[in-house]
This record gives structure tokens, C-alpha cells and sequence, in this order.
């Protein structure tokens, strides 16, 4: 049995996936936060979230490193952890310098750092020879004024350190671009309390299909678990829509973007990670997006897991634990699985920008479907905001295809027969 410390997590759908993979394992874990009031906020209506099942509840600032390092090394001479692991991007970092710390496994903080650092990123990839978008990083708006017309418009505006799309914005004139420059500006702190870099990346748009590549590295190699294919809108924003795995394209498509996404691993020097790499098929060929050195969200790795039988949440707790995880493939009878998300449908909110949800019709139908896996709907009185990035989904539907590749298309024809309901924010629940 290992004792694995937890440092923050997202509370979507990885925050219950980790635990119970501890928990399947046979292990236990310690959590530790900064605030422990946005895990209780954030409980299932059916009981506290699976986080604060752990053994110790532990509270300190793990947004400074000054803090956390000597609190977390403490705590170690008396609970003695095995490994050290977080669900959120914007922890990896602190859990790969506490890993090294305290001598357990992990990546280096010099390649997580690379990783979640989207300007760094570039570089790095750019240096290996990794292909990938042309880029600018732009300190001042004298720079991404020249930077944007030496790579052309359309492009697109990124943030260097946010997650979920936010704030991520496809442009196609200097007007846009201002404005999506201002916004990222207009943020400096991220929803973790946490100051951001002054900085934007202005990056190629690039044409084609996205997929991501699953992977895992440890003992100095990486192994490809699959690929999986994404479908995206709300321009001029990137939302995720849904994905399907195995990823709906040509053998020779998903080789080639499983190749480009190892030697964006490797160009990182990621080792002892399970990782999620984002890469666009252009007509040229893969360009590597991002590199997340953690499991894939949005439901991904269930995704995985429905077909090949293998559990990406808990090889995460196997390498963090520094074991070697069972990446063995096992019939499931399933050929392929889909998940689609539902975002509010700007055109009906009450006033184009918000509302409260009152309802969603068609749930009931739409559960008693052949092939539904999961059905997770947004309770009613939620207040409901245009959406402008992964963070404002209503629910999504899951299905699986025991025949071939036809999961997606029952996800998305399933979740047209969703109708989310609405009333004005400022009106008072009957």
C-alpha cells in the first residue's frame, strides 16, 4: 500500500477519478490545500466530494513555494509519502518541485515548467525542431502589433498560463486583436489566486482536424496508449465540444500524430508522467498544440478506459508512485466511446450573455437510450453564462459502439434532445 500526497486538484471530473483510482489501488492519500472551502462548495449532491475522503485534510499556502516546500517536507518525516500527485495544471509545477524535495518520482521541474508554460513550450519544441505553429511572445502592444503582421491573420491569441481555453481567441484584424490582448491584460491573477505572466502568445492558425495523443513515460520511454479526436466551436473561442476514442481518422493519421507527439515529450525531457498532447492535422502535416503532463479531462480517460481497459487514473497513481503501470489492452466489447458536452445555447439565454437554468428537458429520454454510459446534468438554479471557454459546460452524454466507430455520432444526436430551460437571473425561483 503507498501513501500518496495530493497538493490541490481540479474539481471536475479528474478530482473523482484520482481517488477512487487511490482508493482501487489500495492505497490512501494525504490532501493538501490552500482552501479548503472550494472543494466543499464544489460537493456532489449525493455526499462530500471524493477528496475529502483522505486520510489527513491539510491546510497551507501551496502557492508559495517558500511555504509549501518546508510545510510539505515536515509532514513527510512523519506520514512518509511514495509519491506526490495533482489533477490541476496549475499545481504541477509545485508537485514536481515537491517530488524532488523529498526524493520521490517524478518529472524533473524543469520539464513540468516547460510543459505547462505555453511561450516555454514553443521554444523548447522550436529548438528540438519539433513542428508546431509560428509564434511570437509579446511583451507590449508595440511587439504583437509587428508580431501579428509578420505571421498573418488569422491567428490566434493565447494566454501562457491559463487552462480550459480561457481567454484563448482566434483574430483576424488588429481591432480583434486589441481586444483579445485587453482581456487577457484585464486578468492577472487566475482562478487559483495565482499572479500571471505579463506576457501573450500569438500563435498560426492552423487548419484541420485536432486530436490528442495519450501517453505514458516512465523508466525513460513513453508508450502511446491511443488517440483520441476532438470536435470544437464558439468561435472565436476554442470549446471543446466533444472527443471519441479511438480518434475517427486514417491509421496513418493517428501514427503520424502519436509520432509527433513523443518527440514533443521527449524534447521536454518529461519522465514518470502520464501525459495529454494536443496536436492539429494540418495539410502539412501534425503540429504539436499543447503538451499537458498530466491525464487527459473532459472525460478522456473514462473514454480510454471503456475500450481498451485501460485505467489512466490509475497508472497516474502507479507512476507517481513509481511503479511500473499495467498498460496492457483488454477486450471490453467496446469499439469505440464518445462524450459530447452541452454549453448554453447563447441565442435562448434571457438576455444573450446569462440566466438561470430552470430545467433541462429530454433527460429521461435520453437515459433510457441504448448505449448511454453516463448522463451528468447541471442542477437547476445554476446561473448560466454565454459560453466562452470548457468552464461553462451544462453536462455531458457518454455513449459506447460495440460495433465500430459510431460513438460519436449517437453522443451528439443524444444530446440535440437535450433543452436547457431558462429564466432572467434577477427573478426570484417559484
Amino acid at each position: 500500500m503507498g501513501h500518496l500526497l495530493v497538493i490541490e486538484s481540479w474539481v471536475g471530473s479528474m478530482s473523482r477519478l484520482l481517488p477512487r483510482a487511490v482508493r482501487e489501488g489500495g492505497h490512501e492519500f494525504t490532501f493538501v490545500t490552500r482552501d479548503l472551502h472550494h472543494y466543499l462548495r464544489s460537493a456532489p449532491a449525493d455526499g462530500p466530494h471524493p477528496l475529502l475522503a483522505a486520510r489527513n485534510i491539510l491546510t497551507t499556502d501551496t502557492n508559495d513555494m517558500d511555504v509549501l516546500l518546508p510545510y510539505v517536507e515536515k509532514l513527510h518525516e512523519v506520514l512518509a509519502f511514495d509519491g506526490v500527485v495533482s489533477s490541476c495544471d496549475y499545481y504541477l509545477p509545485a508537485v514536481a518541485r515537491t517530488a524532488e524535495r523529498l526524493g520521490l518520482p517524478g518529472p524533473t521541474p524543469k520539464a513540468v515548467e516547460g510543459a505547462c508554460r505555453k511561450d516555454l513550450t514553443r521554444r523548447l519544441l522550436a529548438d528540438a525542431e519539433v513542428p508546431g505553429p509560428r509564434f511570437a511572445v509579446c511583451r507590449d502592444w508595440s511587439r504583437t502589433q509587428s508580431a501579428a503582421r509578420e505571421i498573418g491573420y488569422p491567428l490566434v491569441v493565447k494566454p501562457v498560463d491559463l487552462c480550459a481555453g480561457m481567454l484563448v481567441r482566434k483574430v483576424s484584424d488588429e481591432a480583434e486583436l486589441d481586444r483579445a490582448c485587453r482581456a487577457l491584460y484585464d486578468f492577472p491573477v487566475n482562478a487559483r489566486g495565482q499572479e500571471r505572466a505579463p506576457v501573450v502568445l500569438l500563435e498560426e492558425f492552423l487548419t484541420g482536424p485536432e486530436v490528442s495523443v495519450e501517453t505514458v513515460s516512465f523508466d525513460g520511454s513513453t508508450q502511446v496508449v491511443g488517440v483520441t479526436d476532438k470536435s470544437s466551436g464558439g468561435a472565436p473561442a476554442f470549446i471543446e465540444t466533444g472527443h471519441m476514442f479511438p480518434a475517427g481518422i486514417e491509421p496513418a493519421q493517428a501514427q503520424a500524430a502519436a509520432e509527433t507527439a513523443v518527440r514533443a515529450i521527449e524534447a521536454l525531457g518529461l519522465d514518470q508522467v502520464v501525459c495529454h498532447t494536443e496536436v492539429k492535422l494540418t495539410p502539412a502535416g501534425p503540429r504539436v498544440v499543447e503538451v499537458n503532463p498530466r491525464p487527459a479531462g473532459n472525460r478522456i480517460t473514462e473514454l480510454v478506459r471503456h475500450v481498451t481497459g485501460v485505467d489512466l487514473a490509475a497508472v497516474c497513481v502507479d507512476v507517481a508512485l513509481g511503479g511500473r503501470p499495467d498498460l496492457a489492452v483488454r477486450p471490453t466489447g467496446v469499439r469505440s466511446a464518445a462524450v459530447a458536452f452541452l454549453l448554453p445555447d447563447e441565442g435562448s439565454l434571457p438576455t444573450r450573455t446569462d440566466g438561470r437554468l430552470t430545467a433541462i428537458e429530454g433527460e429521461d429520454s435520453v437515459r433510457q437510450e441504448p448505449g448511454v454510459l453516463e448522463l451528468t446534468l447541471a442542477e437547476p438554479g445554476r446561473t448560466v453564462r454565454a459560453a466562452t471557454s470548457n468552464n461553462e459546460y451544462l453536462g455531458h452524454v457518454m455513449t459506447a459502439d460495440t460495433e465500430g466507430g459510431g460513438a460519436r455520432e449517437t453522443a451528439e444526436r443524444l444530446l440535440s434532445r437535450l433543452r436547457p430551460r431558462y429564466e432572467p437571473r434577477t427573478a426570484v425561483p417559484a
